[in-house]
């Protein structure tokens, strides 16, 4: 039996995937904190599920929907998930292929706070401009 964590980072990553806002937002904490390192047009740190949906819109129009992350694995704990993760897509002739890894807090059932960590920070900065 997975851990309800593992459980609900899967579920999360499926909703994302297949564009279900509703789904997540019943995942993520109303006052949720997603980190996104880095020096690019998106590196910043984003509060409430309103900025971080709006950032999600931002990975669709700046990639013309074609960015795509594949969860390879999830490792969980009472507090914690980590996601195994691939990022592919295309933009403005440039590509993406990074295999990276999404660190989240959950608490009470809802991921709370969100840091992503890619393989090559600085082919992700080039990609995103």
């Amino acid at each position: 039996m997975a851990h309800p964590n593992e459980d609900l980072l899967r579920r999360g990553y499926e909703a994302f995937s297949s564009g279900d806002m509703q789904t997540l937002g019943e995942l993520f904490a109303d006052d949720i904190v997603w980190h996104v390192g880095g020096r690019n047009q998106l590196s910043s740190d984003y509060r409430g599920t309103q900025e971080v949906f709006n950032l999600f819109g931002s990975f669709a129009q700046l990639t013309g929907g074609t960015l795509r992350i594949e969860l390879h694995d999830v490792l969980a704990n009472d507090e914690h998930a980590v996601a195994l993760q691939k990022v592919t897509g295309e933009r403005e002739g440039r590509t993406v292929d990074d295999n990276g890894v999404g660190v989240y807090h959950v608490r009470e059932g809802k991921v709370t706070e969100a840091w992503f960590h890619p393989g090559d920070a600085y082919d992700l900065d080039e990609f995103w401009g």
